[in-house]
């Protein structure tokens, strides 16, 4: 809500995590469903383009982890700068893979003083209680999260 004045916020939510279900596009498509003001920005979630990246544009690596050094940092500048200029940060751990990549985002999101909103079912409660416990909110369904932005943006 404008107060008249000023025109309203516009807001960017970073979408991190994991990369491998469409709950992206389901929090992305309830909050355009319910007129948002929002700017989504995620990762690269293309998983081989991003682990490609580095070899890709500074050339092949005969190491295994030379590729992935390269690949990882290049990618951290995309993940940093959307971090550092996002209003609000969900992070999703997903069910079938360990997620370091969601952790330490929002280890840095926090570092970083920036709203974490965390994603992951029920039976992740117990392993990821640190993450939870920096978080201001905790969902199980993107249908959660929508509604947490609704209410957060629009008070609702």
């Amino acid at each position: 809500m404008s107060d008249g004045n000023r025109p309203p916020h516009h807001w960017t939510v970073y979408l991190a995590g994991e990369i491998h279900s469409d709950w992206r596009e389901k929090i992305e498509q309830g909050c355009r469903e319910v007129d948002l003001p929002i700017t989504f920005t995620s990762p690269v979630t293309d998983h081989a383009a991003s682990d490609a990246c580095g070899d890709r544009i500074f050339g092949n690596e005969d190491d295994p982890f030379w590729t992935d050094h390269k690949g990882a940092k290049l990618n951290a500048v995309r993940t940093r700068t959307h971090l550092k200029q996002a209003d609000i940060v969900v992070v999703r751990f997903g069910e079938k893979y360990r997620q370091w990549n969601a952790a330490f985002d929002a280890g840095f999101a926090a570092a970083l003083g920036t709203p974490i909103i965390v994603l992951h079912p029920e039976e992740h409660r117990h392993a990821l209680k640190e993450v939870d416990a920096a978080a201001l909110a905790v969902a199980e369904t993107p249908d959660q999260v929508v509604e947490a932005l609704l209410y957060v943006i629009n008070q609702r």
